[in-house]
């Protein structure tokens, strides 16, 4: 957006989570905020008045009028699931055997793939989510057609090969010498290229040999800067095919363990059926969790039980899930993640800014980026969103009534969706805008 030294300010009413408000206060907001933004970074954020003082020369963009937040951060979602997306009805294995899979497999045409990851991209951006953990393809050209749609479009993203060799299609298994040879070749076309890191992905316990899980060791400890992403405990009837698929492992996470596929680089999504012993486990390695409500109630596979991850000491992120997740917008599962866990056992009434942080630092820190993305504290990059929602509408009317910024945020992610994104900006510089015509 800018090279200069003095750099711009974007004034407008700017929200973000620098601490984690589980633990304490974290909201820092300004109705009339400054963001000053220097050679792709936040350099400083506050009142608009302060850093106008402390930075005459710098250029003003006034945005006000609309609400400034850092840009959201999708921990799980899958590229070539976009198109099943509303495919209801099934539960997990099934919903996988009749909608996911037939899909994947289409993959397989790099034409079909290219246009499918082009498309994915977008959305992602349209709905105000600047970095993404996403499972690529089990094609590798598939897979390298997504990283190149990221790189062309400025998003940030993670994201890998698919690996598995058992109990899918057929054209969806790789052998392990496959699955290494490809993935060793796209983590040096890909990873630290840009915006661009890489993930060791099979996609689940299930669909992976011993074999290929030693792949999945060996990539990792060749590579010690990859992320690594799998399923976890989504849904009973998996976990129990699980237990059958390795009687040697206590539990489900214990498969993963023994290859040493957890620990700060791994992110395992769902975790809805988690035993007290794989909760310490997961904490004491420190193991993310990617939570996806709407994908878990849509599948009917549960409640995510986020007061027993609290209080285990087992961090979680946001994740929207494409395609059993309903859409790609986090803030509609930060709606979604209110509404579960208001009926979960052990509920917890969950706050706007906890649904800010769980969108945005939360997911930086289960990726390993907390010190690059997440908020906007000086020297992180200035990924920011842009929310302006049409004078007409409810989210604007409904707004207009808000006396804090607690309030604020819970009418955000009740009603804010991909008509309120404005503009979506990663390191300074604009990746996407809002073109629709709306009453300002």
């Amino acid at each position: 957006m800018t090279s200069d030294l003095r750099g711009e300010i974007i004034r407008a009413t700017i929200l973000h989570t620098p601490r984690n408000p589980f633990r304490e206060n974290a909201l820092e907001a300004f109705t009339d905020g400054g963001l000053l933004v220097r050679d792709g970074l936040a350099a400083a954020c506050g009142d608009f008045a302060a850093i106008r003082a402390a930075n005459p020369g710098a250029r003003i963009r006034d945005l006000r009028g609309g609400l400034i937040l850092p840009g959201l951060i999708d921990t799980h979602t899958h590229f070539p699931q976009l198109r099943v997306i509303g495919s209801l009805g099934k539960s997990l294995l099934d919903w996988l055997e009749h909608f996911a899979l037939p899909e994947e497999s289409r993959m397989a045409d790099l034409a079909c793939a290219s246009k499918t990851a082009q498309k994915f991209v977008h959305s992602l951006a349209a709905n105000g989510t600047t970095t993404a953990l996403v499972f690529g393809a089990h094609f590798a050209g598939a897979t390298a057609c997504l990283f190149r749609a990221a790189e062309e479009s400025g998003l940030r993203l993670i994201s890998g090969l698919v690996m598995s060799d058992r109990s899918l299609r057929p054209d969806l298994h790789q052998t392990p010498e496959a699955a290494y040879r490809d993935s060793a070749t796209l983590i040096r076309q890909f990873h630290g290229r840009g915006k661009l890191l890489y993930a060791v992905t099979p996609r689940f316990a299930l669909s992976t040999s011993d074999a290929m899980l030693e792949v999945c060791q060996t990539l990792m400890r060749e590579s010690p800067h990859v992320r690594f992403q799998t399923h976890i405990n989504e849904n009973p009837v998996e976990v129990a095919a699980v237990g059958l698929a390795f009687p040697w492992a206590s539990d489900y996470f214990g498969v993963y363990e023994r290859f040493g596929l957890c620990g700060d680089r791994a992110v395992m999504a769902h975790n809805v059926h988690p035993t007290a012993p794989e909760l310490e486990r997961m904490a004491a390695s420190r193991t993310s969790v990617a939570y996806c409500p709407s994908s878990n109630a849509a599948l009917g596979s549960g409640l995510f039980p986020m007061r027993a991850h609290l209080d285990a000491g087992v961090h979680f992120g946001l994740a929207t899930d494409v395609g059993a997740g309903t859409s790609f917008s986090l803030l509609r599962e930060g709606l979604q993640s209110y509404l579960t866990q208001r009926v979960a056992p052990r509920a917890i009434p969950l706050s706007g800014q906890q649904l800010l942080y769980l969108a945005t630092r939360a997911g930086a820190e289960s990726l390993g980026l907390a010190d690059q993305i997440g908020d906007f504290q000086p020297g992180k990059s200035a990924d920011f969103v842009y929310l302006r929602p049409c004078r007409d509408s409810l989210l604007a009317a409904a707004l207009e009534r808000c006396e804090d910024f607690e309030r604020m945020l819970t009418v955000l992610f009740t009603l804010g969706d991909a008509a309120s994104v404005r503009e979506v900006c990663v390191g300074g510089r604009s990746i996407y805008r809002n073109e629709q015509r709306c009453t300002a």
